[in-house]
Order: C-alpha cells, then sequence, then structure tokens
C-alpha cells in the first residue's frame, strides 16, 4: 500500500502485507487495510499501525465500511462468512461495538451515514436492503429493493442528511429510498384507498407467515433511474450540486450520469449530464515522456504512472504486526479539500453531448 501527498504528489511511505490488500478505508482519524482474513488500522496522522484484528471471518470481497465523522471512527465488516452478521468496531478506542444480525445470507454491501449513526446492509440476495442505528444495532428501516430475481448489489449510499438512501446493482435500475417513519395519524386524517387496503394488510399479518408478514411491512422505492446499460458494475452516490440533490452513477464502462431527484414526490429521475471519463494513456506515449511531465501533473495523474521499484530509504521495513514503524505527520488543514469541484462548470464542464 502507497500513501501519497495529495498536494505535493509525493509518496509519504508504502507498507507491506502479509496478504493481498482487498480494500482501503480512510477518515481524518484512521486508515484501515482489509485482507481477507485480517484488518490493519493505522493513525492517519503518523500511519502508527494501532491495532491488528487477526483471523477475521473470511471476507474474499474486502467488504468492509468506516463512517467518515471522525469524532466516532465506527468500523464495520462481516461477523460470519455464510450469514449476515456484522461486527461493528470502535477504530478509535479500539474495542468492538455489537453484533448485528443483519442478513440470513452472506453480506455484500455495508456503508454509513455521514454521521456514523446509521449503518445501511444489504446481503448477495440483493433484494431486502435495512438500516440500523449505530452503535445499539437496532433495526431502524427495511426497504424492498425487489422480489423477481436475486441480484449483485454494488454500492449504497446515504444523501448528507441521512434522509435519503440509494442502492445499485448489475441491473439497470437504480433504488432510491426515503427514511421517514410513517405517521399513523396523519393516514387517520386524510383516509385513502391504500391507506384502507395498508390497515388491512396489517391487521392480516398477524395471521400470516412470518415472511409474508415481514414482506408486506418492508417499504419501496421512493424514486428510481433507469439506466441504459445492464451487467455493469456501477456505484451511486448523493449529492447537493449548485443547492439541488442530484444522484451521480459510475459505470464501469467510463461515464459517470447526473440525474435530478424530486425530494417531494420521487419518481423517475431525469438525466441532466452525462460525462466521459478521462481515457487512460494513449498507446503512442512513450512511458518515459509521461515520466518526464510529472512535476506538472496533479497527484492523480501522478500515480497513475507505472510504478518504480523503491528506493532503500523510501521503503517502510515491514514489521511483525504488519506494517510500517513511522510515517509523515499530515497537517489538520491539508485534508479539507478535494480533488473535483462539481460545482465549477470550468472544472467539470457539461459534456453530454458528445460522444467521447
Amino acid at each position: 500500500m502507497n500513501v501519497y501527498h495529495f498536494k505535493k504528489g509525493t509518496e509519504i511511505c508504502n507498507y507491506s502485507y502479509s496478504n493481498n490488500i482487498l480494500s482501503v478505508r480512510l477518515n481524518r482519524q484512521r486508515l484501515v487495510v482489509c485482507l481477507e482474513e485480517s484488518i490493519y488500522i493505522h493513525n492517519i496522522k503518523d500511519m502508527k499501525l494501532l491495532k491488528t484484528l487477526l483471523n477475521t471471518p473470511s471476507n474474499p470481497s474486502g467488504l468492509c465500511a468506516l463512517s467518515v465523522n471522525h469524532s466516532n471512527s465506527y468500523l464495520a465488516y462481516p461477523g460470519n462468512p455464510t450469514i449476515g452478521e456484522i461486527i461493528v468496531y470502535d477504530a478509535n478506542n479500539l474495542s468492538a461495538v455489537t453484533l448485528i444480525q443483519a442478513h440470513d445470507s452472506p453480506l455484500a454491501a455495508l456503508t454509513f451515514n455521514a454521521s456514523g449513526t446509521k449503518l445501511a446492509s444489504a446481503s448477495e440476495k440483493g433484494t431486502v436492503i435495512r438500516v440500523f442505528t449505530i452503535p445499539e444495532g437496532q433495526k431502524l428501516f427495511e426497504f424492498r429493493r425487489g422480489m423477481k430475481r436475486y441480484v449483485s448489489i454494488s454500492s449504497l449510499s446515504f444523501s448528507a442528511d441521512a434522509q435519503f438512501l440509494c442502492a445499485s446493482s448489475n441491473t439497470e435500475t437504480v433504488h432510491i429510498f426515503k427514511l421517514e417513519q410513517h405517521s399513523p395519524s396523519r393516514e387517520e386524517e386524510s383516509p385513502t384507498w391504500s391507506a384502507y387496503v395498508g390497515k388491512m394488510f396489517t391487521a392480516a399479518s398477524t395471521y400470516l407467515p412470518t415472511q409474508v408478514s415481514d414482506m408486506m411491512h418492508q417499504d419501496r422505492a421512493f424514486a428510481t433511474v433507469r439506466l441504459n446499460m445492464f451487467g455493469l458494475k456501477n456505484i451511486c452516490a448523493l449529492t447537493t450540486i449548485q443547492k439541488l440533490p442530484r444522484l451521480l452513477v459510475a459505470s464501469s464502462d467510463g461515464h459517470l450520469y447526473i440525474y435530478n431527484v424530486d425530494p417531494q414526490d420521487g419518481g423517475e429521475c431525469v438525466l441532466v449530464q452525462k460525462h466521459r471519463c478521462p481515457a487512460e494513456q494513449r498507446e503512442e506515449e512513450k512511458p518515459e515522456d509521461a515520466v518526464s511531465q510529472t512535476s506538472n501533473q496533479s497527484y492523480a495523474a501522478t500515480v497513475a504512472l507505472p510504478s518504480t521499484p523503491p528506493s532503500s530509504t523510501t521503503l517502510m521495513g515491514y514489521s511483525e504486526d504488519g506494517g510500517a514503524q513511522k510515517g509523515e505527520v499530515i497537517p489538520e488543514h491539508e485534508f479539507a479539500e478535494g480533488p473535483v469541484c462539481l460545482d465549477d462548470e470550468n472544472e467539470f464542464p457539461p459534456v453530454g453531448n458528445q460522444s467521447n
């Protein structure tokens, strides 16, 4: 694992581990490295290894989530390879918090909201998405993504205010769920046919099998997006651009789609922009030419270049506990800025009408 200084475009340090690195998560306090059967927790300021969680349940996909709120730094990862158990760990205090029995089948996706007070999960079946309170681990919401087929959930993401949750998969549909508690009094004030039918289902659920009863109480999607692709892995996120709620969908074929989201009525989201991500290095460009340009390139461009063997002065020694001994201290203020400003039309121009 290589750790780079974003502004300087230089390597701070690098670490060697005993097995393949499957995922890396970080916030302003902690950096977490997930291997198939172990997890390493580093202090982000000096990169010192603080804790090694050895012999964790087999996790071949490196599934884990770390809350971005550095005041709690909760870490979530699978607690069982055969069923959907979630272990919640406090990465700040280095102690276990709770074990959540989330699903009957193995986990496929995990994510925290921005404040680290909610955790969303999905299983390999991909039909039901659940939201739990953190640190208590109590089930707060249950959403049904679909019934007809099992899908592979590729991402879950909360909106910044935790009022919405989006889910993408290997299908052509992205679902957005609204996290709101239904008020019985409101239904009584304005009785509708759907409310009447809902009450009938609630009454009947007492006499029906548990699986059928649970299905009746699961909320459906508040809004949806129909993508023009099928079978491609994609990642979704909810954000606010120019004071309007937007859904971002990045697909594995190199496109970024931006959709309008109606926060009041939901429904089908409207595509407003389509971006083609920068192409990879041109075949005709020679590696030595690319290396000579690194002094004028950004961090992202720098680290994309072919790596060269580090010298003995930059290679940090591998220790028995799995990490390096020291690292450069990163100033607090340099964590604040991001690499891309979606609000800046000059930096991120609309290219929806372009073919490439």
